[in-house]
Order: structure tokens, then C-alpha cells, then sequence
């Protein structure tokens, strides 16, 4: 089969690498109908030191179950699945929580480790297969592609956010971060009952994208001029729910600089710091600081049927779709912003 490899910053290759196998009577192999580029996936893109062997790469995949190991039960072949970017069991303790992100016995793609490759390919192995894939019920038309994508990271990622920061009916939100994440918190974030929504991007596509699925607000600016901004539209007491969905420093020294005393930020975005301000800016405020790797899987099936009916549009997130060989180029628009989120056809 083909799949993507990464040998280095900027270095992304389409290769042929082995078809995928059964290993362990609860695996399933996956034929992948379409993946996508994450965000998350700039980040090695941008700082992978350069080796002589290549590192599989993707994690966001829907497609049709071709082989089945002998104790899966769940999905048959022929079956139409949505895998999330983890595999669980969905029996320990920590997935029957709602934390599969933390299950006892899964763990992430493209682990060698694990011996599980990278979703941005034509087929994959998926480990531990009746905890993790989500059979779509009916017959799928490809018109639904692009939502039912979505639902394997990022939809989830963004009600994750809202989730954990507790939004409900009425509150105030600020969004940080204009990315496929960014947006479906809004999104989100408006389906829980968000009365006013902070969008804080400076990508006038995307932010005109986030007005749509439900921003109130937009601003532009960042630093200080961006704090001062939301304190402003807040009549200077700052914002009960704030999501963090970028993972840069900066990004998450906005949010503590917009966090209104007794609230909550909840962080999605992948940290590419090691250390970040936990002293007086937020102890001060009796601020809250959740977020973290989203449980995807326990959301999947609540989400599924808004999607499937068309009530919801999180695909619209992909603003291109390009064939699996020419993924160099999806990764080359998306790190110089020309696209929002790349969906990839094998």
C-alpha cells in the first residue's frame, strides 16, 4: 500500500509501505476512505529532527472494515467506521469513565512501539477495535464524508473544550484559535448555549466561518491589545469559559490574561511549551485550568445523529480535498495558512 512518512522538518514523503495485518485477534483492518492533516501534525512537520527512516504520520481516519480479528465482535466486515485518534478498550476502568484517552490498554497511532502506523495511508491497523470504531448505521453517501472526518478528532476535540470548561445556556465564551479546532469549539460552544462567543483569530476567512457556526464577536488582535479587547466586550470582568485551542504559549497567556475571576480555562490545543505562568495571575483569580488529549470516543455516538441528518455542519472545516500522493502539498498549504484543514483521498 502507500502511506505518508515524515523524515524530517519539511521533509513529507508518499511511500510504499507494507499492507497492514492482523496481529492480535481483537485488530481490525481498516480500508481508509478518507483522512485528513491535523494542526497537531504541523508540529513534528515543523521540528522532526532529519533521520535516514521515515516516521509514520496522520491519526484521523474513516473508511470500511476489510478483515477482522477472531474475537471482534462489534463490526463486521463492509462496515462503515469512524476511528478516533486513540484506540481503547472500552472496558477499564478509565473508559467506562469516559477517559479513553487515558485507557489502561490503548494508546496513540504511529507508534512503533505499539506497532500501529499512521492514518494518513490506505489501509490501517486498528488495535483493540470493538472499544474503539464506531460503526455509521445506513448507507453512506460520500456528501457526509467530510462531518463524519470530523467526528475522528477535531468535532470532538472542540466539545471536549466546551465540555470541560463547562459551558451551558447563556454564558460567555472565548475561543482561542481560528484553526478546524478554534472553529468547531464555537460551534460547539453555541450548541451548549453560549450566548455570547469570543472569537479570537486574524484569519478573516476562518473567523467569518466561526461568525457562521455561531461568534458573536471577533478579535483580531493579540498580547495585550487582545486582552484588552475582550475586557472591553466583557465590561471589564473578563471571560467565565475561555478554550484554548492552540497550544502555543502565547495562546495560553491570553487566555489567563482574559479569564474573569472564578472561571475556567480549558486547553485542547497540544502544549508546545514545558513550562507556563501558575503563580499569581491565576491563583489570584481562583481560576480553574482543565483541557487536556480529548476522550473523542465517548462523544462520537451523541454527536453521530446531528451530523448524519445534516442539523450540523462540522465539515465545512475542509476547505481542500486532494488525493493521497499529493499530501506534500496539502501540508505546504496548511503551515503557510492557505488552507484551513486538508482532507486526504486515497
Amino acid at each position: 500500500m502507500r502511506a505518508t512518512y515524515l523524515f524530517g522538518a519539511g521533509d513529507i514523503r508518499v511511500m510504499d509501505a507494507p499492507d497492514p495485518m492482523i496481529v492480535e485477534p481483537t485488530d481490525a483492518i481498516v480500508r481508509v476512505t478518507r483522512a485528513c492533516i491535523c494542526g497537531s501534525d504541523l508540529h513534528p512537520y515543523h521540528s522532526q529532527p532529519a533521520g535516514t527512516e521515515g516516521k509514520t504520520i496522520g491519526h484521523e481516519l474513516i473508511g470500511v472494515v476489510e478483515e477482522i480479528g477472531a474475537e471482534v465482535v462489534t463490526v463486521r466486515p463492509g462496515d462503515f467506521v469512524i476511528s478516533p485518534f486513540v484506540f481503547s478498550d472500552g472496558t477499564c476502568p478509565f473508559c467506562r469513565e469516559g477517559l479513553q484517552t487515558s485507557c489502561e490498554h490503548g494508546g496513540f497511532w504511529n507508534s512503533a512501539r505499539l506497532g500501529t502506523g499512521g492514518a494518513q495511508a490506505e489501509a490501517a491497523r486498528i488495535p483493540l477495535a470493538d472499544g474503539t470504531l464506531v460503526k455509521v448505521p445506513g448507507t453512506v453517501d460520500e456528501s457526509l464524508y467530510a462531518g463524519l472526518l470530523t467526528l475522528s478528532d477535531v468535532y470532538g476535540t472542540g466539545w471536549h473544550a466546551a465540555l470541560r470548561a463547562g459551558v451551558t445556556t447563556g454564558d460567555t465564551v472565548a475561543v482561542i484559535g481560528d484553526g478546524a479546532v478554534g472553529l468547531l469549539a464555537v460551534l460547539s460552544a453555541k450548541q451548549l448555549g453560549a450566548e455570547q462567543i469570543i472569537l479570537m483569530g486574524r484569519h478573516r476567512v476562518r473567523t467569518d466561518l466561526g461568525c457562521e457556526f455561531g461568534a458573536t464577536d471577533v478579535v483580531a488582535e493579540r498580547g495585550e491589545e487582545g486582552i484588552a479587547r475582550v475586557m472591553d466586550l466583557t465590561g471589564g470582568q473578563g471571560v467565565p469559559r475561555v478554550l484554548e485551542a492552540v497550544g502555543h504559549l502565547p495562546a495560553y497567556e491570553q487566555a489567563v490574561g482574559i479569564v474573569r475571576p472564578g472561571g475556567v480555562i480549558a486547553r485542547v490545543g497540544v502544549p508546545q511549551y514545558d513550562q507556563a505562568e501558575l503563580g499569581w495571575p491565576v491563583f489570584g483569580k481562583n481560576a480553574t485550568i482543565t483541557g487536556g488529549p480529548a476522550p473523542v470516543r465517548a462523544y462520537i455516538e451523541q454527536l453521530l445523529p446531528a451530523v448524519l441528518d445534516g442539523t450540523v455542519k462540522p465539515g465545512r472545516v475542509f476547505d481542500r480535498e486532494l488525493g493521497l500522493e499529493d499530501i506534500p502539498a496539502g501540508y505546504a498549504a496548511m503551515n503557510d495558512r492557505t488552507a484551513l484543514k486538508v482532507m486526504i483521498r486515497p
